[in-house]
């Protein structure tokens, strides 16, 4: 092995993303895939590389997420070899009070992450079981937690209180946002194509995927973000609800003796796109039946309308608007979401031209508009592989 070859790991809910990296100037990514429907039993294993002999996609035994990680390192064993691998990097969704750097993960963090994982049941227990896989399989291969909430560590306090007795504060409930990794990496982009003068402005992100969120970035910090204490608040978003009234909680133990267990089952996988639409929680099927089904009118509709008052929120948090970034799935190939979330904000000076906007080009926003509007895709695995060189010192890699 000529150079250091770090594997990314994000896991979700469902699937496991990964991707290697040769380090060097710049990051070369060789290898990138994932195991998708974990848990169902057509769980398939997707890989795709610069070699035509690493493109396919094939079943795999993935009842729960030791089977998926199983048969993933099976593969990268395989493929690359027992030491092949320099690193690897994980994304951490949830950091917690106490952890606002990338760090190199030892058996304290491990211990430490278990406590917090009443924080992030959806998230951290999974995240926790992949880094001990890894362990058990490659003892001495370093590993990195990546954590998403980083970004948004050192909001603004008054962006960062929650409004319920003090005493919650101090055993760390707080808003904390979350797409961190995916902010960091379009803020250092948008330095990258616009100066670094544009990355200190008066910056929106919306990262609209699946998860969707938005972030306020004044001196290139978080100073507001509309996911909270979990990922589930904020946007509706493909099926978790987004802000709600809490007296809903109340209302439906007592008229379908809702507990809390199924409340939180009900807004993080029944809720958002899937919800309203009753059909599908990707925005692509939705917008396929936008004029024959009301249903699927109405989910993209509130969606757009909610990226709208964010948008405007945010504007008024920072104190005007410089440049607002689209990314994610939906951010970054839906142009009619784009054109929606921006109708009538020309008030705050945001004109899309039309034709950008519809190619999806780098640059969507008018001539005469005062706010610069781009697309940039979001990449959270090369974000990883940066880190990881960062925190081991394995050269300048991170720097591209």
């Amino acid at each position: 092995m000529t150079s250091p070859r770090i594997l990314t790991i994000n896991g979700g809910s469902s699937s496991i993303k990964f991707a290697v990296f040769e380090a060097g100037d710049p990051l070369r990514r060789i290898l990138e895939g994932g195991i998708d429907r974990i848990g169902l039993p057509e769980a398939t294993l997707r890989v795709k590389g610069l070699d035509p002999a690493d493109n396919f996609s094939r079943v795999v035994s993935a009842p729960d997420h030791t089977a998926a990680v199983g048969a993933l390192m099976d593969w990268i064993e395989e493929r690359v070899g027992s030491d092949g691998l320099t690193a690897v990097g994980h994304r951490v969704v949830h950091g917690g009070p106490n952890y606002s750097q990338p760090q190199r993960i030892t058996a304290e963090m491990v211990e430490e992450l278990r406590q917090l994982s009443a924080f992030d049941p959806e998230h951290l227990p999974e995240e926790i079981l992949l880094t001990g896989a890894f362990h058990r399989r490659f003892p001495d291969l370093p590993q990195v937690a990546c954590f998403d909430t980083a970004f948004h560590h050192d909001l603004p306090r008054v962006a960062r209180l929650l409004p319920i007795p003090r005493r919650y504060e101090a055993q760390g409930v707080r808003r904390y946002g979350f797409h961190g990794l995916s902010y960091e990496f379009l803020l250092g982009e948008l330095g990258r194509l616009a100066g670094t003068e544009a990355a200190q402005g008066r910056v929106i992100l919306a990262h609209l995927g699946s998860g969707a969120s938005l972030a306020a970035v004044r001196d290139g910090k978080s100073v507001d973000t509309s996911m909270s204490f979990t990922p589930a608040a904020g946007l509706p978003m493909g099926t978790r609800s987004g802000d709600l009234d809490p007296g809903l909680v109340w209302y439906l133990a007592r008229t379908e003796g809702l507990d809390a267990k199924r409340f939180n089952e009900m807004v993080n996988s029944q809720s958002g796109l899937l919800g309203v639409s009753e059909t599908s929680s990707d925005m692509r099927d939705l917008l396929d039946r936008e004029t024959l089904d009301v249903r699927a009118a109405d989910a993209i509709a509130l969606f757009c309308y909610q990226v709208k008052k964010w948008i405007g929120a945010f504007a008024a948090a920072l104190g005007g608007l410089d440049t607002l970034v689209f990314a994610g799935g939906i951010g970054e190939n839906a142009p009619a979401v784009r054109a929606w979330a921006c109708e009538g904000l020309g008030f705050l000076g945001i004109e899309l031209e039309e034709k950008r906007n519809a190619a999806s080009e780098g640059m969507i926003s008018a001539a005469a508009s005062r706010v610069v509007v781009r697309v940039i895709r979001t990449d959270e695995e090369l974000m990883i592989a940066r880190t990881v060189c960062r925190v081991l010192g394995l050269g300048r890699s991170q720097e591209n």
